[in-house]
């Protein structure tokens, strides 16, 4: 690199002399760097759609294509004081009977209380000065602590709480309290070994200490028997949470739900309604043509507000007339118009009162917006007849069967149009393979440029050093001469 030295010989700005000289160099640099930033704006903006889609995608076209997303089922019990019961998707329909006969109990000990009230008291303290072991022992396995008079309570503490139990010394009521961690007999436990060090310390069943044995859940469902652990019971489709013993046969009656078939519809809509509006509001954006990312010196006399507002309109546009962009919008709009044949009578959304709004006063980004008549949440359908509900209750069968083959459909056209290319890896919606090496390309450019622009600037400087350095000597020639004839 040139030494830039200013004009100290010839008196001239030199610094601003190269800037001038190299200025359309760097303004023609400055578009490379916006074309750079725009690339990386527009690889940003298909990261974050893509993601939106292929979620859209994963959410409901994936799970709609099989009946079971379907198969709603609600339960209702005759006395919910006895027992609650949810049914899974896949719960048999039907009244089914209920009874409670013990509830699952978790293993607790209250130990009597004993004349300790700091658990940095010894064993002695408590009358106790021998030596042995205590143990607690739970399905046959036993674990052994060694006591003597020296033992403080809060090791006795220690132990319980390392051999998996919930365990603690309650200094102001001067006793112990131990439980297993779960409920259920597997979680029973039982405290052995040296009985008077067990009555020192008040865990002694024989000497005041009270204990709730662990036991499991029992019913009878249907006149079969079932145990748990715990009070939750989980049999065909049913979740039961046993809360009362019963003194009679309670029942569960279990229907398909026809409103969460509904709301399972509506939900998909909704979220294509979002979808497609933001798709069709991308690829109709408005040009906004003079606005280009901002340069760092362009930022500087700019707010951040201003900077703001700039940049958003940019980023605006970046996906407008995208083809990509069209192509996944017109895979889904002609998958929503598709009519199928079920048990000889023809289905489509339209015929179940789902449908766009008028085509002459919506926005164009509105325009492929599908609204169900009868929904009270769609100010555009709420006044129309509610023909979905109806359809489902008269027919559940037919409209389940509508949906999967709409959405295998759609899978199926989403599936081809992600398939791996050699500008495109599979799963996407955009050439993430081409816009990739778009970037980088631009960002060599860019890259280049600067040193270009950079060897020009060398140049013009190191022209101006030789010129100030004859200029120097000229100036030096002539002082020489001068003070020669100055005598």
């Amino acid at each position: 690199m040139a030494i830039r030295i200013s004009g100290l010989a010839s008196g001239m700005d030199t610094e601003a002399m190269v800037s001038d000289l190299v200025k359309a160099y760097k303004t023609k640099g400055d578009n490379y760097t916006r074309n750079h930033t725009k690339e990386e704006w527009k690889q940003e903006a298909w990261k974050d759609l893509n993601k939106k889609i292929k979620a859209f995608n994963s959410k409901y076209i994936a799970n709609m294509q099989y009946s079971s997303y379907y198969n709603k089922r609600s339960t209702q019990v005759s006395d919910s004081s006895k027992a609650s019961v949810i049914a899974s998707d896949g719960a048999t329909t039907g009244t089914q009977t209920l009874e409670v006969k013990e509830l699952a109990k978790t293993a607790y000990l209250t130990g009597n209380k004993v004349a300790a009230t700091d658990t940095g008291e010894t064993l002695e303290s408590l009358g106790y000065t021998g030596s042995g072991k205590i143990s607690i022992e739970q399905n046959g396995k036993i674990v052994d602590f060694d006591v003597t008079k020296d033992t403080k309570i809060n090791e006795v503490v220690s132990f319980l709480q390392s051999s998996g139990y919930n365990s603690n010394y309650d200094t102001k009521n001067q006793r112990f309290f131990v439980s297993s961690k779960v409920s259920g007999a597997e979680a029973d436990f039982k405290l052995g070994g040296d009985r008077e060090a067990l009555k020192a310390l008040g865990l002694s069943l024989d000497d005041g200490a009270v204990k709730i044995d662990g036991r499991d859940a029992k019913i009878k469902l249907n006149g079969a028997d079932f145990t748990s652990k715990s009070n939750n019971f989980s049999i065909n489709g049913l979740t039961i949470n046993a809360k009362n013993i019963t003194s009679e046969p309670i029942s569960i009656s279990t229907d398909s739900d026809y409103n969460g078939v509904y709301d399972s519809i509506k939900s998909f809509i909704t979220d294509y309604n979002s979808l497609i509006k933001e798709l069709d509001t991308l690829y109709n954006a408005p040009a906004n043509k003079g606005y280009n990312p901002l340069t760092d010196q362009e930022k500087e006399v700019m707010s951040d507000k201003e900077v703001e507002k700039w940049e958003a309109k940019v980023k605006e546009a970046l996906l407008r007339k995208d083809s990509n962009l069209a192509s996944i919008a017109n895979a889904y709009k002609n998958g929503m118009l598709q009519t199928y044949s079920i048990n000889g009578k023809s289905y489509s959304l339209a015929s179940l009162g789902i449908s766009t709004g008028n085509y002459f006063n919506t926005s164009t980004e509105e325009r492929n917006v599908l609204h169900i008549d009868g929904d009270a949440d769609d100010p555009v359908s709420s006044g129309n007849t509610d023909k979905l509900k109806a359809a489902i209750a008269a027919d559940p069968e037919g409209v389940t069967q509508f949906f999967t083959q709409l959405s295998k459909n759609l899978y199926q056209k989403l599936d081809t149009m992600s398939k791996s290319s050699s500008t495109r890896s599979y799963g996407n919606f955009y050439d993430d393979k081409a816009m990739t090496q778009a970037v980088a390309k631009s960002k060599t450019k860019v890259d280049s440029w600067d040193k270009h622009v950079t060897e020009i600037e060398d140049r013009y400087y190191k022209q101006f050093n030789k010129m100030e350095t004859m200029l120097s000597k000229l100036n030096s020639q002539q002082s020489y001469i001068s003070n020669m004839f100055a005598f």
